[in-house]
């Protein structure tokens, strides 16, 4: 094994930092393998099988990562054969659960440890003995069961069609450079794939040319709007109500750090945090300077951005670049305005410039007055609350 690479992540110049992609394969009719998936992946596993086993750090990792909620976790034997490709895991790397020719789940690593005696509290045989040895353990964030048939990742990954691998495998860093060439993310692929949708490679430079400029000209309305007291305020306001409805859906929220000062002025909230971008899927500078972003776990929920008088429509140029760099996102855009500015929303949305990238078919426009609604229908209850209940009251630009 090349040892300079253990434990790092795999760069190929030109494209973000590339994740590692584990394979865990379970035989048909393993009867043993599948009431464990029931167990603690499927039903997830409370917080107090794991804390009183593992130390105050991973402890604080994973209440980090999870909050309050119970656990996905998976384990393998601590063999000579597995060992390396466990100490090359990182957080933020992809896992696939594969059941005979089917991926029956999806996944990204949140942590890792090598535990044997929380491997005897998870994994019993079904005669009531512990495992002897799965106790190199993962938890396991945004589980997806997602059913799909392995060959898609034969052929995203180039192998043979008759390619089957056995027990605890890791794709190879070869695959990876070549998949990280074109693609984004294979979780968002995978998504897409299940929905139906079509996925994307990465756009080249010179497919990005175009006669047309970035900006849209300000109109002097828009002037005279931007230097309106109060202007700031309604911006915040909308900021601080779309954080709001992000915390009752359980998610973790974000804003650009030059915004939370003023949110925690007007609102004493200031509790966004610090690792937000930890283990996305693209480099944290796409993420964080998006007016509203929900994050669950390791996964984007919704992103949203602002548009009060600004006519030059920053939100749409960052969420080109999202689209640069992540061609195959699953995610709701959300384009936010006032009703009086929809039709200029969906006007320049409709620009080749933007059209070019697809974002006609991915940005939803969601009125202020839909927010304020929302906002009134959840005041005094999360129950409900979730992204479909936006995506319902939103419209398609396209």
């Amino acid at each position: 094994m090349d040892r300079s690479r253990k434990g790092k992540r795999i760069k190929n110049k030109g494209t973000p930092t590339m994740h590692n992609i584990f394979i865990i394969y379970m035989a048909p009719g393993n009867n043993e393998q599948m009431v464990h998936y029931e167990d603690t992946i499927k039903n997830k596993v409370a917080h107090e099988r794991i804390f009183r086993y593992i130390d105050f750090n991973l402890e604080i990792t994973l209440r980090n990562v999870f909050g309050q909620k119970p656990v996905a976790v998976w384990g393998s034997r601590d063999s000579r054969a597995n060992r390396p490709k466990f100490d090359r895991m990182q957080p933020g790397d992809d896992i696939l659960i594969i059941e005979g020719e089917t991926i029956k789940l999806l996944g990204k690593i949140a942590a890792k440890t090598i535990n044997p005696d929380l491997s005897k509290e998870l994994w019993k045989n079904l005669r009531g003995h512990t495992t002897d040895s799965w106790s190199l353990i993962y938890f396991i964030a945004n589980p997806l069961e997602i059913n799909l048939p392995f060959m898609e990742i034969r052929e995203l990954f180039g192998y043979h069609t008759a390619w089957n691998p056995r027990g605890f495998a890791r794709i190879s860093d070869d695959r990876l450079e070549e998949f990280y060439s074109k693609y984004d993310d294979l979780y968002s692929i995978l998504q897409r794939i299940k929905q139906g949708r079509t996925y994307d490679q990465r756009l080249k430079a010179e497919d990005l040319q175009t006669s047309e400029p970035e900006t849209v000209e300000l109109r002097s309305e828009d002037i005279r709007e931007i230097l309106k007291n109060g202007e700031l305020s309604a911006h915040v306001r909308m900021q601080w109500q779309l954080v709001h409805l992000g915390l009752k859906t359980g998610a973790r929220v974000w804003i650009p750090r030059s915004d939370q000062p003023r949110i925690k002025k007007e609102f004493a909230f200031a509790d966004f945090e610090e690792t937000f971008s930890a283990g996305i899927d693209m480099p944290a500078r796409y993420v964080e300077n998006i007016d509203v972003v929900w994050k669950e776990e390791f996964r984007i929920d919704a992103a949203f951005e602002i548009e009060h008088s600004t006519a030059i429509y920053s939100g749409l140029l960052r969420f080109s670049d999202l689209k640069i760099i992540a061609p195959n996102i699953s995610y709701p855009l959300f384009l936010v305005a006032p009703l009086t500015k929809k039709s200029r929303v969906f006007e320049q949305v409709k620009r080749p410039t933007f059209k070019k990238l697809g974002l006609d078919k991915e940005v939803r426009y969601l009125s202020y007055e839909r927010v304020d609604e929302i906002s009134r229908f959840f005041e005094h209850s999360s129950s409900g609350m979730n992204v479909e209940v936006l995506i319902g009251k939103s419209e398609a630009v396209q």
